[in-house]
């Protein structure tokens, strides 16, 4: 074997190995997208079962005020199916209606005192406001991730894999209204 066809086939070697380190650092960087995404999913789902809950108990009480009780359902049921299809963007959307709706029906709630010194209420909107602090912390992980994935599919030498291999950037899951979560304990005083 010459001294030639051996520096060749260890160049070749090292860019093979480069090539794998790039290719497994992309996959690695799409499975924590992926993870992010469902740790949001599972939140999103927990928040989802408290909220007819909540409406059923503000139902007892605002009598008055059943259409904030229904966008409230409406958004509900949006979140879920933006959730259940993949679809980051139509959930950010829902989102912003359902916290929206949250909102006013949490301020609504000021003006019914009985509905404020209801244990069930108070417990489930604890719960709500700490899921939705949950989702938020999620969702910041979740941009992080999808960010690095992004800089590094369009960033040399990783490119050159991401694009042989056919690695995608993912979409950043945005709540253009609310950027922040519910705080039901400074409107309630908890």
């Amino acid at each position: 074997m010459s001294l030639t066809l051996i520096i060749v086939l260890v160049v070749v070697l090292v860019i093979g190995l480069y090539a794998g380190g790039i290719y497994n650092n992309l996959v690695r960087l799409k499975h924590q997208v992926a993870k992010a995404r469902s740790n949001i999913d599972v939140m999103l789902k927990q928040r989802h079962d408290e909220l007819p809950s909540l409406v059923a108990v503000c139902r007892e009480y605002m009598s008055y005020e059943q259409e904030t009780l229904e966008r409230v359902v409406e958004a509900r049921s949006a979140v879920s199916t933006a959730r259940e299809r993949g679809d980051v963007r139509g959930l950010g959307q829902a989102e912003e209606r359902l916290r929206a709706g949250l909102d006013r029906l949490f301020a609504l709630a000021e003006h019914y005192p009985e509905l404020k010194a209801n244990a069930s209420f108070q417990q489930l909107s604890q719960r709500i406001s700490y899921l939705e602090d949950s989702i938020a912390d999620r969702r910041e992980l979740y941009n992080d991730s999808v960010n690095v994935n992004t800089m590094r599919i369009e960033q040399l030498p990783d490119l050159l894999i991401a694009r042989l291999f056919g690695f995608k950037p993912f979409e950043l899951l945005a709540f253009a209204e609310a950027r922040q979560a519910v705080d039901v304990r400074r409107l309630f005083g908890h």
